[in-house]
């Protein structure tokens, strides 16, 4: 038997917390946890949103150190605190008492509090060779990949008018973008659009893309439906994000339509509309960056610490 900080004897399927996810936000709590002396219980799938980039960039000290890296290191750095980890998927969580959840490989424990940080899924745009060569010199964020490919030639592959707005942003790490409309009409483009366009000196080429064109395993270009052929050497899209929120939705959380994607609604900690449950990382928005999903995690532990120590003390009372 062990023991929770509470002083409660448990067995070796109740825990103090579990941790869904094992990215950053997920390891970012289970360190807090585990440093507050909360037995806690980290269920990983081993499927990082970052996975196809050979280097995250903007994270103070960490800067250029490769995702797998990061990881690595957290796994080993939660482990000097008796954080378990296991690799697997959470199938299934249902309320009572604690919560239960159930496994893959039929295992269930028990959870008197839950950080869900599964993350979000990048549906490419379907185009011949975007998925081969996403995470390399086909990108989707200029500020973890813009300064390492600046001042090359850039294409932007619009899947909406929207797009107009990373047309736009990449233009700061480089003087040569073409905005590729594919399947998004001119007539979509709105007056202030087309002049911040020409004021950023991004060309705008109509036409829908059939596919990339590869030499050398390196990107060379893009090739149109017509057969024309335009010189880039960097192609930035517009992943469509898929939220990985059903065991929330599974838990009845109040949900927030936004235009990428649908999220739960969280208070600063990152604590849902379901008592005892926070989330973090990916799981709460589209744009939280490694170094925002492991601050994510953090608070969301150091609001769980608390809220264990005040219904221990309550309940002592």
């Amino acid at each position: 038997m062990t023991q929770s900080n509470g002083n409660e004897p448990y067995g070796n399927d109740r825990y103090d917390v579990v941790v869904v996810g094992g990215g950053a936000a997920g390891l970012s709590a289970a360190l807090v946890l585990g440093r507050a002396r909360r037995r806690t219980l980290v269920v990983d799938a081993g499927e990082p949103r970052n996975a196809p980039s050979s280097h995250m960039q903007g994270y103070l000290s960490r800067d250029g150190m490769s995702p797998a890296e990061f990881l690595a290191v957290g796994r080993e750095e939660i482990a000097r605190y008796g954080v378990e980890l296991v690799r697997g998927r959470v199938t299934d969580v249902t309320e009572g008492a604690d919560f239960t959840v159930a496994l893959d490989g039929g295992r269930e424990v028990r959870a008197r509090r839950l950080v869900v940080a599964t993350g979000l899924e990048d549906e490419l745009p379907d185009v011949p060779g975007v998925a081969e060569r996403f995470g390399r010199d086909v990108l989707h964020c200029p500020f973890c990949h813009g300064w390492e490919v600046r001042d090359e030639p850039f294409g932007v592959l619009a899947s909406s008018a929207a797009s107009v707005h990373q047309a736009l942003m990449v233009s700061q790490w480089s003087k040569d973008v073409t905005f590729f409309l594919h399947t998004v009409a001119e007539e979509e483009l709105s007056d202030q659009d087309l002049r911040r366009l020409a004021a950023a000196g991004v060309d705008v080429v109509p036409g829908e893309v059939a596919g990339l064109v590869i030499d050398g395993d390196r990107l060379t270009g893009v090739r149109l439906a017509d057969g024309s052929f335009h010189a880039r050497s960097v192609l930035y899209v517009g992943p469509r994000p898929v939220p990985q929120t059903g065991l929330l939705r599974k838990l009845g959380a109040e949900m927030n339509e936004t235009p990428f994607g649908t999220y739960p609604v969280v208070d600063a900690t990152g604590l849902t509309t379901v008592p005892g449950v926070w989330a973090a990382g990916n799981a709460i928005g589209f744009a939280e960056q490694v170094i925002h999903a492991a601050s994510g995690g953090y608070r969301a532990a150091a609001a769980i610490v608390g809220d264990l120590l005040m219904s221990e003390l309550d309940a002592g009372v």
